[in-house]
């Protein structure tokens, strides 16, 4: 799969919820980096991502590639997410993806995004 499939297919899993399929694109052991979950196995990240989505809406915006000189691609995309009591956040983000040596599969993930506007309604969310 090109690292640009794998992007696409990344944000369409994330739209639908579909755990299973976010996981697929994922190597054994990955790690995420959250501004706001703090670092997780990928598995234990997005079933408690999930477990606080009511839903999702992702716009891409721009995939940085340096392919041949790295194994990490930027994908640059603006998210509405709906928390699970309702309430809407938009934001833009960038997530930095560290591939497989076969550029097959996210070995890592870094999330960055500004969380001072949502903080507070995940707060609410997550610990309620």
């Amino acid at each position: 799969m090109l690292v640009k499939d794998l992007c696409n297919a990344y944000l369409a899993a994330l739209d639908a919820g579909d755990l299973d399929a976010v996981l697929r694109l994922f190597a054994p052991g990955a790690q995420v980096v959250s501004p706001l979950y703090g670092t997780m196995p990928a598995p234990a990240f997005y079933a408690a991502l999930f477990a606080d989505t009511k839903a999702s809406d992702t716009h891409l915006l721009n995939i940085f590639d340096q392919s041949g000189t790295g194994g990490a691609v930027a994908l640059h995309f603006r998210y509405g997410w709906t928390l699970a009591d309702g309430t809407p956040v938009r934001f833009e983000v960038v997530d930095v993806i560290e591939l497989t040596e076969a550029r097959n599969a996210f070995a890592k993930l870094t999330i960055i995004y500004d969380t001072a506007p949502l903080r507070s309604d995940w707060a609410t969310v997550h610990k309620g």
